[in-house]
């Protein structure tokens, strides 16, 4: 069952650039950073808050590193600006099975390590009215993403 926005992924073009802007604008500090070298993004986890699931909601910026990354390509057609939303969820698999079952196509056969060693799956945007929609088990189920 999914449990909250875990997070919205921002895809941009300079990360240090657009992690100022939220620390300047809002007040929004970097929870946690890193690359992900198989997904080709450099990124920054702002935590926005905490949820009554013991999980947490985050803005995720990404910085494409290499220009054969999906991000890349996502930002070259269409600029800086909201790329997907991601729903926490205790089940990745599970949830997406059942979500599969219903005729939404899952884009990963099994789920990949996401940021802070949490496993993830995609739903693809055509399914979901347009909109990238990412699936997220916190690494400890019990802590925020």
């Amino acid at each position: 069952m999914l449990t909250r926005i875990d997070h919205i992924g921002i895809a941009c073009f300079d990360l240090d650039k657009t992690v100022e802007f939220y620390r300047a604008t809002y007040g929004f500090e970097v929870y946690h950073s890193e690359v992900n070298e198989e997904q080709g993004v450099r990124e920054a986890m702002l935590k926005i808050n905490d949820t009554g699931d013991g999980g947490a909601s985050y803005l995720q910026l990404l910085e494409p590193t290499r220009e054969d990354s999906t991000v890349a390509k996502w930002l070259a057609k269409n600029g800086e600006g909201v790329h997907h939303i991601a729903f926490g969820t205790a089940d990745v698999d599970g949830d997406a099975a059942d979500i599969k079952a219903k005729g939404v196509r899952v884009l990963y056969e099994e789920p990949r390590i996401g940021s802070m060693g949490s496993r993830i799956t995609f739903l693809h945007p055509k399914d979901c009215g347009g909109v990238l929609t990412e699936l997220v088990t916190s690494a400890d189920p019990g802590a925020a993403h």
